[in-house]
């Protein structure tokens, strides 16, 4: 069958699309990409991201509105609905719910607490995340397999699963050879967090459902995300996507960009050699959509690596500060002792090839996208709390 690029997306290819978690820094703007494209879209979230913030005593470095005004503003702009569903996707009446009423064809699960730092707070908050992640996709898995059983499960896993082997990531999976014999197996995971730890039982307990029950599914490994706007997001204030900066959720390319933009030093834990996939949130909308237009087959457990570029943390630094003194923003790079457990400089080589054969055309990090992030952050610089930048969370 031929891919289907996003140049099909009218027509026969709308579809009905629930997208959990869709309140979130990823959620949102996939949200409006799919709604926007002319599919009928769903969002199922409990809204917690926003009592993350005041648990940790930070905000959106832009003012988001509540999520009903959101949806009714892009119906104002767009003309187009949104379906909302307000409730936890571990409590799987409401989830069933979902399912028997919309009958989505298609789920993209963004609907899991996402921070390494905050499933390393403490037990409780470890407990929290792998409760919180796992249970709610094991409902996700179940309310397919007894509701919309032809469904396409899209989740969003992460690059951080496969840890910093000394051999190349594969995409998924690996062939061994071993005492004559051989396997393509799942590739080892060795995550560095709670919160990655959750994301492997994720893998496999979608795994196990498309062998045992048939469901067809795509999980996509996301790298680190930089950027926040996308066409849709910027059409009103109304429907401005979330950006952290804190210690907690902020990721390092945006964290540097916004650091840059209100004077603060440039924080790079550790030596800075640690290596990750990173890609800017149009690709984030590019690739969920190609997985959604080219689904898995029945049964099938496709694993997709989501990144277009590898960066060291240090190098993410230079950049920044290279381009801030351009704009006559003069910052300082400073090493702090390293919170995780981590390699400090290890090899670090990713395949990406499925999603580049679907059609996926990268946008590539350059010194005007840097530009950009600093220049948004520049108009909302009076919104940063510096307390909150430092990292807390602690491995050891």
């Amino acid at each position: 069958m031929r891919p289907r690029s996003p140049i099909d997306r009218w027509g026969d290819d709308c579809m009905r699309i629930l997208i959990a978690g869709g309140d979130g820094f990823c959620g949102w703007p996939t949200v409006l990409y799919f709604s926007e494209r002319g599919h009928e879209v769903a969002i199922a979230d409990n809204m917690i991201r926003r009592q993350w913030d005041v648990e940790l005593g930070t905000q959106s470095l832009t003012p988001i509105v509540p999520v009903e005004q959101r949806v009714d503003a892009w119906q104002e702009v767009s003309g187009r609905k949104v379906k909302l569903y307000v409730g936890d996707m571990t409590d799987y009446n409401f989830v069933e719910h979902i399912f028997k009423d919309f009958q989505p064809e298609a789920v993209i699960h963004y609907a899991e607490q996402r921070s390494a730092p905050y499933s390393m707070i403490n037990r409780e908050h470890a407990v929290f995340t792998q409760t919180n992640n796992v249970v709610g996709t094991l409902n996700v898995l179940y309310a397919m397999k007894e509701n919309a059983p032809e469904c396409h499960l899209i989740k969003l896993g992460t690059m951080g699963e496969y840890g910093t082997p000394n051999i190349d990531v594969e995409e998924g999976y690996i062939r061994i050879q071993h005492k004559g014999r051989e396997d393509v197996l799942p590739y080892p995971k060795q995550p560095g967090s709670f919160y990655h730890l959750s994301k492997v039982h994720d893998s496999h307990n979608i795994m196990f459902a498309c062998k045992t029950w048939g469901t067809r599914a795509t999980d996509l490994n996301q790298g680190v995300v930089y950027g926040w706007w996308t066409e849709e997001t910027q059409r009103d204030a109304r429907l401005y996507n979330r950006i952290d900066y804190d210690g907690v959720f902020g990721t390092a390319l945006n964290r540097f960009c916004i650091q840059a933009a209100v004077g603060h030093d440039l924080t790079v834990y550790g030596q800075g050699g640690q290596t990750r996939g990173f890609l800017n949130i149009l690709d984030t909308m590019q690739c969920v959509e190609l997985a959604a237009l080219n689904p898995a087959d029945k049964g099938e457990f496709r694993v997709f690596n989501q990144f277009t570029e590898e960066f060291s943390i240090l190098n993410l630094a230079q950049r920044v500060q290279r381009v801030a003194a351009d704009m006559e923003l003069a910052t300082n790079i400073v090493h702090l002792p390293n919170p995780r457990v981590e390699k400090e400089q290890h090899y670090f080589h990713a395949e990406n090839t499925n999603l580049l054969d679907l059609g996926m055309q990268p946008n590539y990090l350059t010194d005007d996208v840097i530009r950009s992030l600093i220049e948004a952050a520049l108009r909302y610089k009076d919104r940063v709390d510096l307390n909150v930048i430092a990292p807390t969370a602690q491995w050891r």
